[in-house]
């Protein structure tokens, strides 16, 4: 039986209720007046119920269509503005005793080079991300009890946090490892950690045993209830994603729709960030071999309808995407991605090393992080590197009720901004200072408040002056 409350993986994510939900939406795809209905209801920025986004997911009408994404910018913009929160993967170890078939760190394969970052690395490892210009991380690392226990992740959180380069700092580490118990969960809330993001990888629990045939991941229960335990243990802010292309797009998206549901009805906060990464070719893994994968149009789709949907939460999409979809898809919804990003372990400190030895999958945006600040300022977007909200508390429910009133953008906004001015002396190059400058300087007039912006521009001056991390 469905049921959203329950604290069950196969009652909060019902195989009955996504079959009958895909029979329903496949039924009414093009029934206009209740794909209007739908359509004013979403614009009241409440969201939708998974049946609801999976009607305009299916619908083929193609001005209904129109509207659907037009509405999807327009609710990003009503709830993000034009900023941009970059990030950037660390990967700790690919050390990991899972037998997960689509990624190559399975414990089968035995030629790829298995590497775990002693804190001498890490702290390499994370200069050289402060001199790129970083101040949010996502630590990721293979699920290995031996290799990766929770002390050596907690170990790393600390290092990371330590590390003082010039201007750098790492101000908020998000974290990517394995399902694990409410105690671990407990030790990670209290090494201060961001996000915790787990991804489902996939909602479809035959599908999710063939895919992780052997290892603790193959526990599809405890996987799926993993975000229950992570709350249960103080965390507040956790992030959901699944793997496009493992299983078809449609039942992922109700999955992934139906299981943001149950944290809201549950814990009464639902998903911080939800992920879209789709599969890419790593090192004895071929994406073709799976037949679920999707197109740059329907992705683009996917991500305007989880924004109607879910209008509250931070959307993200990685390097796994080109320059090309990222321009295209990141209008709909996306509020947070990465740049200049490694996927192999010890990337960063040794450039030269060749990425695909020991990466989790081939990144398609390969643009430094000064090339993608500079992009995304000449679409008229504020690339930010503020983390305040973790900060200053302002996380779970405290985060939530600011984000769904939409008042989030109020402190939003001159953050993102002290934040880039950072960037543009710190990092950036004379050309993207340029430009970053002349941007600054025209969204500062955006700012409502005639008290912050002006505490706002006198902190800017400061910031030119030598100060740093100016906050509200």
């Amino acid at each position: 039986m469905y049921n959203p409350k329950s604290l069950k993986a196969e009652e909060f994510i019902s195989n009955e209720e996504i079959l009958a939900t895909l029979a329903y939406a496949d039924a009414h795809k093009n029934n206009v007046a209740l794909i209007d209905e739908i359509i004013e209801k979403a614009k009241k920025c409440k969201g939708l119920t998974h049946r609801e986004a999976m009607i305009l997911l299916d619908c083929e009408i193609p001005e209904k269509n129109a509207e659907i994404f037009a509405l999807a910018e327009q609710i990003k913009k009503d709830f993000y503005g034009n900023r941009i929160v970059m990030f950037a993967p660390l990967y700790l170890s690919n050390y990991c005793v899972n037998g997960c078939v689509y990624c190559p760190y399975h414990a089968i394969n035995k030629h790829i080079p298995r590497k775990k970052l002693t804190q001498e690395e890490i702290a390499k490892e994370v200069i050289a991300l402060q001199d790129m210009g970083h101040k949010r991380l996502a630590i990721e690392s293979g699920e290995d009890p031996v290799n990766n226990p929770i002390e050596y992740i907690l170990e790393s959180i600390k290092t990371i946090y330590s590390i003082k380069h010039k201007n750098g700092a790492i101000r908020r580490v998000n974290v990517n490892i394995a399902a694990t118990t409410v105690e671990n969960y407990r030790k990670l809330k209290e090494a201060g950690i961001g996000t915790y993001i787990l991804f489902q990888e996939t909602y479809h629990k035959e599908s999710y045993e063939k895919l992780h045939p052997k290892g603790p991941k193959h526990n599809y229960a405890y996987h799926t209830e993993a975000m229950d335990r992570a709350m249960e243990g103080g965390i507040d802010d956790v992030g959901l994603g699944v793997l496009f292309g493992l299983e078809r797009y449609r039942y992922e998206f109700a999955g992934l729709l139906m299981h943001a549901e149950h944290l809201e009805a549950v814990h009464g906060v639902g998903p911080h960030t939800i992920s879209v990464p789709r599969i890419r070719r790593a090192d004895d893994i071929d994406p073709s071999v799976f037949d679920n994968g999707i197109n740059d149009d329907t992705f683009a789709k996917i991500v305007a309808c989880i924004r109607i949907a879910v209008p509250y939460t931070g959307m993200i999409m990685s390097t796994r995407e080109s320059k090309e979809c990222r321009e295209k898809v990141i209008h709909y919804g996306i509020s947070q991605i990465s740049g200049g990003s490694k996927t192999s372990v010890g990337g960063y400190d040794t450039p030269e090393a060749k990425d695909e030895d020991s990466s989790q999958f081939e990144v398609s945006d390969n643009r430094t992080l000064d090339e993608v600040v500079r992009w995304l300022m000449q679409m008229g977007y504020i690339p930010s590197f503020c983390t305040a909200c973790y900060r200053e508390g302002r996380t779970g429910d405290r985060f939530m009720a600011l984000c769904k009133n939409m008042q989030i953008h109020n402190c939003c906004l001159p953050n993102a901004l002290m934040t880039l001015k950072e960037y543009l002396i710190d990092y950036a190059s004379p050309e993207t200072r340029k430009i970053g400058e002349e941007l600054i300087k025209k969204e500062l007039n955006n700012i409502p408040k005639d008290k912050v912006r002006e505490i706002c521009n006198d902190n800017l001056h400061k910031i030119e002056q030598g100060s740093r991390d100016f906050r509200f």
